[in-house]
């Protein structure tokens, strides 16, 4: 028997008793004659106690440790004379009269310690050591919690577990593909799944009637700091439902979520449309921990001879609470600089500061102090408040002014990550038009319904009317996070083949891709919408934690490479041959 109890179960009940334990030795310290070591395992770390004057040899023995040998010991629990408040075993230590040396180690490239030494790239390299770390092992100790609270509510809801398939066939829309070359069939490719969409829309027609699955998908796109080319997603679909019962349904499974894993009782979500969401805070996934929302002052600012307002389409700002007195003009020119940086571009910053000695404003020799005074209203700003305004293209500038927003929040202690407000944001707009490709594309997926009220606008509609449809299509935003989308689909054949056609789809084009889901629908297809929950963003949200790649255990860096395995790497000629394919130099 290696070990008789786990190095985090040992308290004061337990003195006097013999027991084996076995982990890592994580931390040695010697003081005179006593030797006193920690030993760490998954479950915790315990103490033990290394005596010259009662055992030489053995304490010789323990000295000559090395920092993550493994180690078996055996020996009496006794009470520590400084206890140690902060270990749940901080009570007792082991007074040993046995060791043996499992495994030896070379000196780790880091200490092995919550606050270590080591530096992300290298404890990637080394993640196996990095997942030695309690506060790391905790992480995903939460995650896996996570994972069953969301299959026992599923369970629970009648929902049925499908695995669906890992190798399918690479489609146009979304981002793209990770593809894998067959090597039976030369020339030909499969995919790696972004979602399981039409996997589940087939189970709805198989009858299965409430499907889920805690699944892997894979996403070749652009290189982010917080991106992953594989991530995980709660994937959920359901038959004979309309928006609300899926609504209802998921905002259960995210309160019984933080109820189990945080004890937190979160009250009914708010509702917001997109275009509110837009139009109040500059995104379609707002952070409503705090206010600031936007007012548009087009009316009262625009005709006053400053041209950089009188010619933008869209003139807006918000109030930032007691920020008057914290700003200076040097503070505001370095806040201006932020906003002119090429990752917002805005051209410049108008303020405005109500203060007791006046009011002060970057374009007060174009505006009077009672026209100031009247945005202030406007704004619901008091003595000691400061406006933030920007100005130009609408789209543009109510996205700049949604990044200044978030850097306020931030700065002026906002942004609480322990709390947490959640919200459903509806009816987004059904398509997108792309100038560049002079074509629709769609604002979620090609198979997302229009609203009941807008479908015979899209059989019968023109251009401009298609650019108006609204979609059944809801996101759930947390804290300015989007944790989950999803929408009721197009569940009739004619719809969907319009659809594909607004796309850009030749109708052997759509055939090509999507035949075998038209197919599908000739045979009854219910009606049947779905959601599908950011499993990795959710839990780093839960936790506080800044990346998603720290809830991952073997993530891969912000240049999608896997550092621990050398990851992507060549193959050899003599799979490539087999493959029928050869490396472009």
């Amino acid at each position: 028997m290696y070990r008789s109890h786990n190095c985090g179960a040992l308290r004061i009940d337990d003195i006097g008793k013999e027991v084996t334990l076995a982990g890592w030795m994580a931390v040695s310290r010697e003081f005179g004659g006593l030797t006193f070591i920690d030993l760490r395992d998954r479950y915790g770390i315990t103490q033990l106690v290394f005596d010259m004057e009662g055992s030489p040899d053995l304490c010789n023995q323990a000295r000559a440790l090395g920092r993550e040998f493994v180690i078996q010991v055996h020996g009496i629990v006794s009470e520590r004379s400084n206890k140690n408040p902060n270990r749940a075993t901080g009570d007792i230590e082991i007074l040993v009269t046995d060791l043996r040396i499992l495994n030896e180690s070379d000196v780790p490239p880091f200490t092995i310690e919550n606050e270590t030494d080591g530096g992300e790239e290298l404890r990637m390299k080394y993640r196996y050591l990095d997942l030695r770390r309690q506060n790391v092992q905790e992480k995903l100790f939460f995650r896996s919690r996570l994972a069953i609270e969301t299959r026992k509510y599923l369970a629970g809801n009648d929902f049925i577990e499908v695995e669906t398939p890992f190798l399918i066939k690479s489609t146009p829309e979304g981002a793209r593909d990770f593809v894998v070359p067959s090597r039976v069939h030369h020339g030909q490719f499969y995919a790696l799944p972004q979602s399981p969409q039409t996997f589940k829309q087939l189970l709805m027609v198989s009858g299965f009637d409430k499907y889920f699955q805690i699944v892997k998908c894979f996403r070749d796109e652009d290189f982010r700091a917080d991106r992953q080319p594989e991530f995980t997603q709660v994937d959920c679909e359901m038959s004979y439902v309309e928006q609300e019962d899926i609504l209802n349904t998921f905002e259960g499974l995210t309160k019984h979520l933080f109820r189990e894993l945080k004890g937190i009782d979160l009250p009914a979500f708010p509702r917001m449309t997109y275009d509110e969401a837009i139009a109040h805070y500059g995104s379609d996934k707002p952070d409503i921990r705090f206010g600031m929302l936007f007012c548009e002052l087009n009316s009262v600012v625009q005709g006053h001879g400053f041209g950089v307002f009188d010619n933008a389409e869209l003139v807006v700002g918000f109030c930032a609470k007691g920020q008057a007195i914290n700003y200076s003009n040097k503070d505001i020119k370095k806040l201006t600089e932020w906003v002119q940086r090429p990752q917002i571009g805005a051209k410049g910053l108008v303020y405005v500061k109500y203060t007791a000695d006046g009011i002060k404003s970057s374009v007060g020799k174009f505006y009077s102090d009672e026209q100031l005074k009247k945005w202030g209203s406007l704004m619901g700003a008091a003595e000691g408040d400061m406006l933030l305004i920007l100005s130009g293209e609408a789209e543009k500038t109510r996205k700049q002014l949604g990044a200044l927003r978030l850097e306020m929040g931030n700065r002026m202690g906002l942004m609480d990550p322990e709390d947490f407000k959640p919200l459903w944001v509806l009816d987004f707009p059904l398509l997108e038009w792309d100038e560049d490709s002079n074509r629709f594309h769609a604002m979620h997926h090609p198979f997302t319904s229009p609203k009941k009220s807008d479908i015979d606008r899209m059989l019968n509609g023109d251009h401009e009317t298609m650019k108006a449809l609204r979609a059944d299509a809801y996101d759930l935003v947390l804290n300015g996070s989007e944790i989950g989308g999803g929408s009721i689909r197009i569940h009739d054949r004619e719809l969907q083949e319009k659809n594909f056609k607004l796309l850009g789809f030749t109708e052997d084009e759509a055939k090509e891709q999507f035949g075998f889901l038209l197919d599908a629908f000739r045979y009854g297809a219910p009606p049947h919408g779905g959601i599908a929950f950011g499993f990795d963003r959710l839990c780093t949200l839960m936790q506080g934690s800044d990346s998603i790649r720290e809830v991952i255990a073997f993530p891969k860096n912000n240049q999608g490479r896997d550092v621990m395995i050398d990851a992507p790497a060549g193959i050899d000629g003599e799979q490539l041959a087999e493959l029928a394919l050869k490396v472009v130099e």
